[in-house]
């Protein structure tokens, strides 16, 4: 079996791999390691591109589009590996940066996954949106990074060089090992795309497994490729998503109240985008309920299944407080600024 395999998922994204996909190749030399493609049906030319100019590189190619989520899944179906590098195509890789991940891994079975220090590769001083230094969450399921809350992005001065157990690791970088990727079951498939890692994450340490940001190696990424920020399809997924996170993993303990105040909480989100004249994202919110409650039943037996494997459900890495407060009205713009004990 491969010590490790790097898996980057595509779809029509020559244009990432032919800027990124050659600092993957030329650092990650290590006996052992397998780099592979797997390709959600590109209609493009991603994959004459890779035959053509990086034979050593494997290709799974899937029948269809099957999004972030079960793109992974259906992939590593093909990949015989002690540990899985789930990799962005928009991810430019530096030096050593796989063997710290790998190592750690190795050195502790407690540690499930972990991730690199992400930053942004339009400045690559600062930290990156999408994980920074390692992803937490409130206790109404806002993510949040140790570098990033909301749209404070923090400049890398040395802040975060310590290792530390997270919440969890980012979709871009995450470093995992198969076992345990296969034991919690894998990526959610109704997630399609964002927030299924954290949704993996939030599993792996309710079956008592740690996830860990270690600082030693760090990578550079573009961030939305696939959607922009301002995509309302986007912040459908985003809301919708958020709220079968919530569901699936949160535990008894004021489990209504905490879902009431996140839905008014939702509401406050959609009159904000009304205030600000984008009418489409704010429909994107009720789309994503409406969804939702959809699915409810079936969210619901994903939920007793989860608490039913689950060996813990306090988590030192939950802000026991709601982020959007301590941010939006108590102007608290930086993660040294966060109190994890208060109020737990």
């Amino acid at each position: 079996m491969l010590r490790a395999a790097v898996v980057i998922l595509n779809w029509n994204g020559k244009k990432h791999l032919e800027q990124f996909l050659p600092s993957v190749v030329e650092h990650s030399s290590i006996e052992g390691v397998e780099i592979i493609v797997a390709d959600n049906a590109s209609t493009d030319d991603s994959l004459d591109f890779l035959r053509t100019n990086f034979p050593t590189v494997r290709i799974i190619p899937l029948p269809e589009n099957y999004g972030f989520s079960q793109g992974y899944n259906k992939a590593l179906e093909h990949v015989s590996a002690k540990h899985i590098v789930l990799l962005n195509s928009d991810v430019e890789v530096t030096h050593n940066w796989l063997q710290p991940q790998l190592d750690l891994l190795d050195s502790d079975e407690s540690i499930a996954a972990c991730m690199p220090k992400l930053k942004w590769f339009g400045d690559k001083r600062f930290f990156e949106y999408a994980g920074a230094a390692g992803g937490f969450i409130d206790r109404y399921g806002y993510p949040f990074c140790r570098g990033r809350l909301f749209t404070t992005v923090e400049q890398d001065n040395g802040q975060y060089e310590q290792q530390t157990d997270i919440f969890w690791a980012t979709g871009a970088a995450m470093f995992i090992r198969s076992e345990h990727f296969h034991k919690a079951g894998g990526f959610d498939p109704d997630f399609f795309a964002h927030m299924e890692e954290i949704d993996l994450c939030w599993r792996l340490k309710g079956l008592g497994f740690r996830i860990v940001y270690n600082p030693k190696s760090e990578v550079y990424h573009v961030g939305g490729g696939t959607l922009p920020k301002e995509n309302p399809f986007k912040t459908y997924l985003n809301f919708r998503n958020n709220l079968y996170l919530m569901f699936k993993n949160l535990g008894h303990h004021h489990f209504w109240r905490t879902i009431a105040k996140r839905m008014i909480l939702d509401g406050i989100a959609a009159l904000r985008f009304i205030a600000y004249m984008d009418f489409k994202c704010a429909f994107a919110i009720f789309r994503a309920h409406i969804h939702f409650y959809s699915n409810f039943g079936s969210t619901m037996e994903k939920r007793r299944k989860n608490l039913a494997s689950f060996t813990t459900f306090d988590h030192e890495e939950m802000l026991p407080r709601s982020i959007v407060f301590e941010y939006f009205l108590f102007g608290k713009k930086y993660y040294k600024q966060l109190d994890f004990k208060a109020g737990r």
